[in-house]
């Protein structure tokens, strides 16, 4: 059953989202035969569980190798292709490709399938947004996408809900050494208790009967030995008290660019996009002679400046620190994606600004950005500065934190942005 469920799956939505790769072609279809090797691979694995016990740890970490790396291959495609046109769509199959990890979490690895979906949706609303106008194609490349993993989901929570089911078994028992098991232990003599000298038992009782007699034999405790009376007494480890295990702590992932590696800063256009990496305290950097197609991506620059002069498509920065752009006019948005205190100012227009997973961000707009629309998700110290006609700026905060209250009669929930007034 798990088996044939698999391959429906496998015949079904993969194979759907594998013939439009295909029919959109380029970096999408090289990547989407990544993609069906790791679900080949997986299903092999599928199938192996389905005939033996569960394996030690040290063989499953084996087993699954072959399935890592596709994975990590996927991902890594992602990573040398940064200046492809489909970048967007490389990206939503790497961020949720981790789905097919679910073999190797228990108790809810249905749970985790759509925790991975959600990861790359962020990249597939990209994809709908940029390509929903232009060809439908990669409209129902998305969708199938997101599919698969909706329906890998259901056959997890089907087959394999508390984790994956193996034959038999498991093969947690170590194998009998070498020359077979020991002998057992000797038996214990035979005891006939009820026939035991009366001696014996007359003695006993004689203890006991001695009343409060039977404790003069009990040594005496002087003051010298008392612990509230010598705090000396007290140092030292307390008696059976095992101290607690160091846990090694992993510091959390921060926004922002981080620790730059040791590359070279990159500043060169390749067809329809401008790339700029790994610039470090270049506040001269420039962007002019563009065309109305073009975009700009800036990735893991630190302590630079941006300005972008004319009219173009749109601006990414991805992993930036300290990093301020000034533009003049966009066609679509300007999107901040795990940045840490970024900076940006338009000059003339632009119609969206994409906020995610960043911390620090000023945004200057300009009286023809009036009504732009700002989209914001897992960040924080978001301001916007709009000019007030003086000269000066007035600075609105972006709401970081939301109440959500059920409807009444239940039909659905309210969110509000919550005020600090403090």
């Amino acid at each position: 059953m798990s088996i044939n469920g698999y391959q429906d799956l496998m015949q079904g939505p993969l194979l759907t989202y594998l013939e439009l790769s295909k029919q959109i072609g380029g970096d999408i279809a090289t990547h989407a035969n990544l993609v069906n090797d790791a679900f080949q691979q997986q299903f092999r694995y599928i199938q192996l569980a389905a005939v033996r016990s569960k394996p030690l740890q040290a063989e499953e970490v084996q087993l699954l190798a072959p399935t890592s790396e596709k994975i990590s291959s996927i991902q890594q495609y992602r990573e040398k292709n940064r200046a492809s046109p489909f970048f967007n769509h490389l990206s939503a199959i790497s961020e949720s490709i981790p789905a097919l990890g679910w073999v190797a979490v228990s108790p809810t690895p249905a749970p985790y399938v759509k925790e991975m979906n959600d990861a790359g949706q962020f990249y597939t609303n990209r994809v709908l947004k940029e390509w929903k106008e232009k060809d439908k194609t990669h409209v129902d490349w998305c969708r199938a996408w997101v599919q698969l993993l909706s329906d890998l989901q259901a056959y997890v929570k089907q087959y394999h809900t508390t984790g994956l089911v193996w034959a038999g078994k498991s093969a947690g028992a170590p194998p009998p050494p070498p020359g077979g098991l020991p002998p057992p232990p000797p038996a214990l003599p035979d005891v006939d208790f009820a026939n035991m000298a009366a001696d014996d038992r007359s003695a006993l009782f004689a203890e006991i009967n001695k009343g409060e007699a039977i404790t003069n034999t009990l040594r005496k405790v002087t003051s010298d030995m008392q612990t509230h009376k010598n705090p000396q007494l007290r140092q030292g480890p307390a008696p059976f008290k095992a101290a607690a295990p160091k846990v090694p702590t992993k510091a959390l992932p921060t926004p922002g660019a981080g620790v730059l590696p040791d590359k070279p800063p990159v500043f060169s256009r390749d067809g329809k996009k401008w790339i700029i990496e790994y610039q470090k305290g270049n506040s001269n950097l420039v962007v002019e002679n563009a065309e109305m197609n073009n975009v700009v991506y800036m990735f893991r620059c630190r302590d630079s400046a941006l300005t972008v002069r004319g009219k173009i498509n749109g601006v990414v920065l991805d992993s930036c620190t300290k990093c301020a752009v000034v533009f003049d006019n966009l066609v679509s948005s300007v999107e901040f994606v795990n940045c840490q205190s970024v900076q940006m100012q338009v000059l003339g227009k632009v119609p969206t600004i994409s906020i995610d997973k960043t911390d620090g961000c000023q945004i200057y707009l300009s009286e023809e950005s009036a009504a732009v629309e700002i989209v914001s998700s897992k960040s924080s110290e978001m301001n916007v500065l709009v000019p007030n006609g003086s000269g000066d700026y007035t600075e609105y905060p972006i709401p970081e934190q939301f109440k959500t209250v059920l409807n009444k009669p239940p039909t659905g929930l309210t969110t509000t942005p919550v005020e600090n007034k403090g």
